[in-house]
This record gives C-alpha cells, structure tokens and sequence, in this order.
C-alpha cells in the first residue's frame, strides 16, 4: 500500500517527496518555538509566510495554521498557489510586511 504525500497546511495542495519542502515553527525558534509545534509546508509556501509576516507577528498573532490560512495576503495568496502541481515553485519578489 502506497501512502500519500502530507498535505501543505497552507495551501492544501500535497507535498510530493521530491518537491520542496521545509518545517515552519509556529512559534519563531527566536521568539520561544524552540522545540516547539512545526507544520510542514511546500518550500513556496513557507517563503510566502516569512515575506509576509514578521517574527513576532508570526509569535504573537499567526501561531496556528488556522491563524495563518486566515491571514488576508496569505489567504489569497493560498487559492491561487493551490491551482498549481504540487511541485510549483517561483522565486519569492521579497519583503511584502508594511503592504
């Protein structure tokens, strides 16, 4: 029996093992995560969260998964990440925070 890819806890989309991929912390290594709850995420999709968020605003407000499927850029940015293959990956354009 095969078993099936883990699902990205942002987009939705499965993760292929041979696709990029990373563990985000929930709460910031820095800011008190060591050890703490991970999730694991495409590469694109956790280069979209650090972009996007700063350290203590993923530690204070953004420290669940739902909190950041609820977040309005990461939200939208999750739909249309979640039409592509699951191996997409484009290079992030840099620092959105202060948008």
């Amino acid at each position: 029996m095969t078993e099936m890819p883990p699902i990205c806890v942002l987009c939705g989309r499965p993760i292929p093992l041979d696709v990029p991929q990373s563990r985000h912390h929930l709460v910031p290594k820095l800011r008190g995560g060591k050890g703490g709850e991970t999730v694991l995420l495409h590469q694109i999709c956790h280069k979209e969260i650090h972009a996007t968020l700063t350290e203590t605003e993923l530690a204070r407000v953004y420290n669940t998964a739902e909190a950041l499927r609820a977040h309005p850029h990461l939200a939208k940015f999750g739909r249309w990440v979640a039409k592509r293959p699951p191996g997409f990956n484009a290079r992030s354009t840099g620092n959105r925070r202060g948008r």
